[in-house]
């Protein structure tokens, strides 16, 4: 941690010591680069497409309306398919090559995790990563500001409520053998044991297994009553899908905010029906006749053409919250500058449905929603604010 904190203060001196604005990395008179490392072609692509999309309607809103104290931003975007030597291929060549200011929703537990050296390193900020893994956000957390609650704190919120609600007391884990999934598997174990509860079994899968019968049937036996998942977003829809073709309808599935997608819920025929999430924020569909995020899902779908989901609008409110910060640091741009700017953010996102304050520890929010699939939406059956 020591370590962590000089490599920061470092990277923040250099910054300052170069005086100039055209010597900020990433900024020019009249442009600011940012850069993303995403999953546009593997299991995780359902998040990462419409991120980006989202992201790219608010960045064009502003630069349509003049940019960002006479500067136009621009995104650049590198696929890696949700593999580790493509994301490394891709970091080198946003901070290396490209030099952007800042990194903004990049994908992925393993890959944030392998590349957060490397961005430190040059002194670029790390902004509301598409992981809610506790690691994330080390102590101190240096240049990293997430947005949500952890996957560790919704999956034992989830829980703790489908106990409570249930009397489920049989707890399994079905996950891909990653920081992502392992995290999930963690809080599975440890929140059974504090609540008093059994953790019976858990399987490991790989991300581009589609055959789910010999697993659930397994859990099935070992008597599982709540079973978390940290799996591919089709993964966790199919193994959803074959447990009711095997007649199991005494279990209650829980996925966290990686398996929070409309396209989950709206599944033809009920097949996620009974599905649970637990995630940091509220689904957008559910609010569609709200102000903003009427307004929001209007935008989205007229550039297009597709419907708006969460993660669409997670893309949006993360940009915004990226310019907010650049706007308060002021036209002098410097990596300082803007991360105090963005530590000084304090605001209710009424498209989020949440309050975001990101402050010294660099936490936007910590509420947990819960939700249910039933009608091919998400329904919210409660919320638990701040720390559990």
């Amino acid at each position: 941690m020591k370590q962590t904190l000089t490599l920061f203060a470092a990277a923040l001196a250099a910054t300052v010591a170069s005086g100039a604005v055209a010597q900020t990395r990433g900024v020019t008179d009249t442009e600011i680069l940012i850069g993303g490392v995403h999953d546009l072609s593997g299991v995780f692509a359902a998040v990462s497409t419409p991120a980006v999309n989202g992201a790219n309607l608010y960045f064009d809103e502003i630069n349509a309306a003049g940019g960002v104290n006479g500067r136009q931003i621009r995104y650049l975007v590198e696929d890696h398919g949700y593999q580790l030597p493509r994301a490394t291929q891709g970091y080198n060549k946003l901070i290396e090559r490209d030099g952007v200011f800042a990194m903004l929703l990049n994908l992925g537990t393993p890959h944030n995790l392998a590349h957060y050296p490397l961005m430190e390193r040059r002194g670029v900020p790390n902004i509301a990563p598409l992981t809610a893994a506790r690691a994330i956000l080390p102590e101190p957390p240096g240049m990293n500001f997430v947005s949500f609650s952890s996957y560790y704190d919704q999956i034992a919120a989830g829980i703790q409520y489908l106990h409570e609600t249930t009397g489920a007391t049989n707890v399994c884990s079905m996950y891909l053998p990653t920081d992502f999934g392992e995290e999930i598997a963690l809080s599975s174990h440890e929140t059974a044991e504090r609540l008093g509860l059994t953790f019976v079994d858990e399987t490991s899968h790989r991300p581009d297994e589609q055959d789910f019968v010999g697993a659930v049937s397994r859990l099935r036996a070992a008597g599982c009553q709540i079973v978390t998942q940290a799996l591919g977003v089709r993964a966790g829809i199919t193994v959803v899908g074959t447990a009711k073709q095997l007649g199991w309808d005494d279990v209650h599935f829980l996925t966290s905010s990686a398996g929070f997608l409309e396209p989950v819920a709206m599944v033809p025929g009920g097949v996620t029906d009974g599905l649970f999430a637990s995630s940091g924020w509220q689904d957008l569909r559910a609010r569609a006749t709200e102000e903003e995020p009427a307004a929001f899902i209007a935008a989205y779908e007229e550039r297009y053409g597709q419907p708006a989901s969460g993660f669409a609008m997670l893309g949006y409110t993360a940009a915004r919250q990226l310019v907010m910060a650049l706007v308060d640091a002021g036209p002098d741009l410097t990596t300082e500058g803007f991360v105090s700017a963005m530590e000084g953010l304090d605001y209710d996102d009424h498209l989020l449905g949440t309050h975001i304050n990101f402050g010294a520890d660099h936490q936007g929010a910590n509420d947990i929603f819960i939700s249910e699939v039933g009608g091919g939406q998400w329904n919210t059956v409660t919320s638990i604010p701040g720390d559990m």
